[in-house]
């Protein structure tokens, strides 16, 4: 079709196939990561094989997307296969991020079993750190977030897998496996454990820029934590207080950073908690609405002000389409996305825009030719062609947008 791909350009689709990892792509980054593991030794080959780990999971999740089961079955046994290797080196035995992406592994790949057994053998082997340890925060985040995916509804919620985890979490002792029951007084315990660590976070000052990373990387995992705590201990309401509590806290820190110093000490690190709590509340919205009766503005309000701030963040992007396409008023959407393209000079507004559009598109010509007889065409299809093309023109005039080959391609293919 004219370009070869490494790795993968999965937006783009050739007739009903869609583009995945190229054999010669697949070949080539495998044997960059063959070649870096003989030369790195220690820490830094401990994280090569997280990275790689991470690799083959995007692999795992396109299989899923694309419906491919035997693809799926095949790419799954050479991933397994890694993992399991990476966790018998010595060094790795007790790396936690290692164990945590084993588990989502096999979670992914639906041995749930499995993966709970490996999530469980990790909390047991881990030291006990309690809130204070990072990685035992980040693990318990995973699982519990992966148990509450499958509820099918918060009734009842309180007595769950996934409040169990974040009950003990709390308890700084050894871990338990899951039996059937949390206790009441643990819960309130629990809670009681949340409010105070999330304050003492909160009102903590950082002594250097090593301890500030470890620090936003905690407090991220902790508002988590316990923001799915209440949620299922409380509800909704409760969970969007503790974000709403950590987002103002961390807004005031970062623009008291800026004034006192009087350059930009910190802002690297800041946003970034500031941008992980606010995907965090944005995709607990998300999974609320699906499973109850929710109102749209709540988390229609968060992706708007979120993406401002951010406009280079794909996830709220997704978030912010798949929210739009259930609304029949494209005005609002519109407006948005030419307020963001205009104010900041991120490629992904202008990539975005593109999209929504085309699936607008999409969803017409699927209207206009279903097999009912006469149809009153009432949004005309030309329109909606100029519109993507003006987009696309606009888009590579921009300094970004000149440069990339993406969005050559996607013009390309979409005058093809």
């Amino acid at each position: 079709s004219g370009f070869n791909s490494i790795g993968h350009m999965d937006t783009m689709s050739r007739g009903r196939h869609q583009i995945g990892h190229s054999k010669e792509g697949e070949e080539f980054i495998q044997n960059v990561f063959q070649v870096l593991s003989q030369i790195f030794t220690g820490k830094e080959k401990s994280n090569l094989a997280i990275c790689w780990l991470q690799y083959e999971i995007s692999k795992v999740i396109q299989c899923i997307q694309a419906k491919k089961k035997k693809k799926l079955k095949a790419q799954g046994r050479k991933s397994k296969k890694l993992a399991k290797n990476f966790l018998k080196a010595p060094d790795n035995r007790n790396n936690i991020s290692l164990w945590k992406l084993y588990a989502y592994l096999e979670w992914l790949l639906g041995n749930t079993d499995d993966a709970r057994k490996v999530f469980d053998t990790a909390l047991c082997t881990a030291e006990t750190g309690g809130l204070k340890s990072a990685q035992l925060c980040s693990l318990s985040l995973l699982y519990a977030q992966l148990e509450v995916e499958l509820l099918e509804s918060t009734e009842g919620a309180v007595m769950s897998r996934a409040v169990h985890i974040l009950t003990k979490l709390t308890e700084n002792g050894p871990y338990v496996p899951y039996s059937g029951q949390v206790l009441s007084v643990n819960v309130l315990k629990a809670r009681k454990t949340y409010e105070h660590a999330l304050q003492d976070y909160l009102s903590k000052t950082p002594v250097s820029d090593q301890d500030q990373v470890n620090d936003t990387d905690q407090l991220v995992n902790l508002v988590g934590c316990y923001a799915l705590f209440q949620y299922l201990t409380v509800g909704i309401d409760a969970a969007v207080l503790i974000y709403t509590q950590a987002s103002e806290k961390l807004e005031a820190s970062d623009s008291q950073k800026c004034e006192n110093t009087g350059e930009n000490f910190g802002i690297l690190n800041f946003p970034t908690a500031l941008e992980a709590v606010t995907l965090l509340h944005t995709n607990l919205l998300r999974f609320h609405m699906k499973i109850s009766v929710y109102p749209l503005n709540p988390l229609r309000e968060a992706l708007t002000e979120a993406l401002k701030r951010y406009p280079s963040n794909q996830s709220l992007w997704r978030s912010y389409i798949h929210i739009q396409r259930k609304s029949h008023s494209a005005s609002k959407a519109r407006r948005f996305f030419d307020n963001v393209t205009r104010s900041s000079n991120s490629l992904e507004p202008w990539l975005f825009a593109i999209q929504a559009e085309q699936m607008r598109k999409k969803l017409t010509e699927k209207v206009q030719r279903a097999d009912v007889g006469e149809i009153h065409c009432t949004i005309p299809e030309t329109g909606l062609t100029n519109r993507i093309v003006a987009l696309f023109e606009h888009a590579v005039q921009s300094e970004n947008g000149t440069h990339c080959p993406l969005l050559w391609r996607m013009y390309l293919n979409f005058m093809v």
